[in-house]
C-alpha cells in the first residue's frame, strides 16, 4: 500500500466520513433517547401532554393545544366541557364536544374544564382561573336596554343543526316579552319567552363560535346565528336573559343550570 499513496488517501476520507456519521447517528439517537424520556415521564402524567390556549375572558376562544412536540394526536378524539362549579362539582356543557370552546355570559365566574378521551385514558385540561367579564361589555347592555328597538344584525349559519344555504343578512330583535328574527320585512321566527326557548353560546366550534349563539325558539326549531362582533353576540345573550328574568324564564342553554353565571 506504501506504493499505492492515492488508495490510503482514499481510505483515510472514507474512515473520516464514517467516523462523522457515527457520531451525527450517536448526537441523534441521544435526543431521541431524551425525548423518548420525556414523552414517557409525561404519558404517567398524561394532563401535563396538553393545555388550554386562549384568554379567560368573554370574547375569547379556548382550544386544546399539546404542550410538548410528540404528544399525540387528539385531532379525532371527543371531548366534552365542564364548568366547575361550587365545591369543585362539574357541569356538562351540553352539545360542547370540540377542541375549541368560546365562553359565553353563563360562565362567567366559572373555571372551564375539558376532558378528552385518549385511548383508554382521561385527560383534563382547565383554566387558569375563573371567566371574566370582557371590558365595558356590561355598560354597553345598560346603554342598549334604553333604547326602544334592540336589533343586531346576524346571518343565519345553521337551521336545526344542519347549514343554511343563504348567507344574507337577517335582523335579530330582542325584546322585553319575545323575540324575533326576520328577513327585510319577512319574519322567520317569533317567540315569546318560555320555557322551551334555549338561547346560549354556539357550542359547536368553528373559528367564529366567539361570535355565534344558538337559539332554539320552541321544541322542533333552532338556528345557529353569526353576530357581528363577539361583544354584540354577549350582549345580545345579556339582554334576553334580562328580559327572560323579568317573565320569570330562566333563559339559558341545553341542560344548563342556574348559578348565578352571566
Amino acid at each position: 500500500m506504501l506504493h499505492q499513496p492515492s488508495k490510503v488517501m482514499d481510505m483515510q476520507f472514507e474512515l473520516q466520513g464514517l467516523r462523522t456519521l457515527i457520531s451525527e447517528k450517536t448526537q441523534l439517537c441521544n435526543q431521541l433517547k431524551k425525548e423518548l424520556a420525556m414523552i414517557k415521564r409525561l404519558e404517567q402524567d398524561s394532563s401535563k401532554l396538553f393545555e388550554l390556549e386562549g384568554s379567560d375572558t368573554l370574547g375569547s376562544q379556548f382550544c386544546i393545544v399539546p404542550r410538548v412536540d410528540g404528544a399525540p394526536d387528539i385531532s379525532s378524539c371527543p371531548a366534552q366541557w365542564y364548568r366547575v362549579i361550587s365545591g369543585g362539582n362539574r357541569e356538562l356543557i351540553s352539545g360542547a364536544t370540540r377542541l375549541t370552546y368560546a365562553p359565553e355570559p353563563f360562565d362567567v365566574g366559572q373555571l372551564l374544564q375539558a376532558e378528552i378521551i385518549l385511548k383508554a385514558d382521561k385527560v383534563t385540561v382547565q383554566t387558569d382561573g375563573p371567566i371574566n367579564h370582557a371590558s365595558g361589555l356590561e355598560r354597553y347592555v345598560e346603554s342598549l336596554m334604553k333604547r326602544a328597538d334592540i336589533e343586531f344584525n346576524v346571518v343565519v349559519t345553521q337551521m336545526n343543526g344542519n347549514d343554511y344555504a343563504s348567507k344574507s343578512v337577517h335582523v335579530f330583535h330582542i325584546g322585553k316579552l319575545r323575540v324575533k328574527l326576520r328577513k327585510g320585512r319577512s319574519t322567520k321566527a317569533r317567540e315569546s319567552y318560555s320555557t322551551t326557548m334555549k338561547l346560549c353560546g354556539s357550542r359547536g366550534g368553528g373559528n367564529a363560535a366567539a361570535c355565534a349563539v344558538f337559539w332554539q325558539t320552541r321544541k322542533g326549531l333552532s338556528y345557529t346565528l353569526a353576530f357581528e362582533t363577539d361583544r354584540d353576540r354577549n350582549a345580545a345573550i345579556m339582554l334576553a336573559r334580562k328580559f327572560a328574568s323579568s317573565c320569570n324564564v330562566v333563559l339559558a342553554g341545553p341542560g344548563d343550570q342556574v348559578h348565578g353565571g352571566g
